[in-house]
């Protein structure tokens, strides 16, 4: 893992550098919309950090352990992602599972030192509170898939099992998840803590699909004179997309040339933009996006 970070050149890793520094901030984002927005009027975020919520809730109220004034959230949730993340070690990409460690132990730290306050910022404004924590929550969690990186919980469970099934989806996963979760607290607490939470999650999630373009799928034609397997072989091992390779002739210059049709999403095209201007600074590249695929296609975080 360290060889391929090593390999990289100096441009690409003052980028991935930039990357990094945007998923924290993400990260530290998303710890702040809970301890200081979702914590203190006790409501529960969706996917494993809910779950993680609920845990402590357990621990302080039904066994009394003295942690009334240290949020044990961010560690539980560490904890969950351990596991996860030794699964997934080999099914996901090396940057994204290196930025994911990096990310889920900034929140986990950033979770330890925020402190949760003892009344609730916008005090009984409740929606007021799910749209603000749920805007700030979700645009830290889009921000750290944006940069190549995640959270955590369920997005690299989703991952995995679509990898292992295809009928699966990281949205119906989450469904799933989201529903045994609020089940659960229905039977726990009264019903506007549920009601609360499922508005809180769902601003959350409309907030991540405005930042995070994954879904966006786009299709690059490459026009290049230079025939590179080195070009063809980076693509195909940093973005794992195949191409499609065209002989060409420019009916100006009469010159042989190349064309390469890749589909890839839209937060990959500057990526695939670096990699094209290693070998070929005067590549022409034309990107169109929202194109419409039939066929095996894989979302890639």
């Amino acid at each position: 893992m360290m060889n391929s970070i090593l390999k990289l050149s100096n441009d690409e890793k003052k980028t991935e550098i930039i990357k990094i520094i945007r998923c924290l901030l993400g990260a530290t984002l998303y710890a702040g919309s809970i301890n200081l927005f979702i914590a203190p009027v006790n409501l529960y975020n969706g996917g494993i950090m809910g779950f993680s919520q609920l845990l402590q809730m357990f621990l302080v109220n039904f066994l009394n352990l003295p942690f009334h004034n240290f949020n044990l959230t961010g560690i539980i949730y560490y904890l969950f992602n351990v596991p996860i993340l030794f699964l997934s070690f080999n099914k996901v990409g090396k940057r994204f599972f290196v930025k994911s460690v990096i990310c889920i132990s900034w929140i986990t730290f950033a979770m330890s030192i925020i402190p949760v306050p003892t009344a609730p910022i916008l005090d009984t404004d409740l929606l007021g509170t799910c749209i603000i924590g749920g805007i700030i929550g979700g645009y830290g969690i889009g921000s750290m898939l944006k940069n190549g990186g995640s959270g955590g919980g369920m997005d690299i469970v989703g991952m995995i099992l679509v990898k292992w099934k295809k009928d699966f989806s990281v949205g119906k996963i989450s469904l799933l998840v989201n529903a045994l979760l609020y089940t659960i607290c229905f039977f726990l607490f009264n019903i506007p803590i549920v009601i609360y939470s499922f508005i809180y999650s769902s601003i959350s999630s409309i907030a991540i699909d405005r930042v995070h373009d994954q879904t966006i799928t786009v299709e690059a034609t490459i026009i290049t004179k230079k025939d590179c397997p080195e070009m063809r072989q980076q693509i195909f091992h940093e973005l794992r997309r195949g191409i499609t390779l065209w002989n060409a002739t420019g009916a100006y210059t009469g010159e042989d040339t190349k064309i390469m049709y890749v589909l890839l999403s839209k937060y990959e095209v500057r990526h695939l933009k670096n990699i094209v201007k290693k070998y070929d600074p005067n590549a022409f590249i034309v990107v169109n996006e929202g194109v419409t695929i039939q066929g095996n296609y894989i979302i890639n975080l």
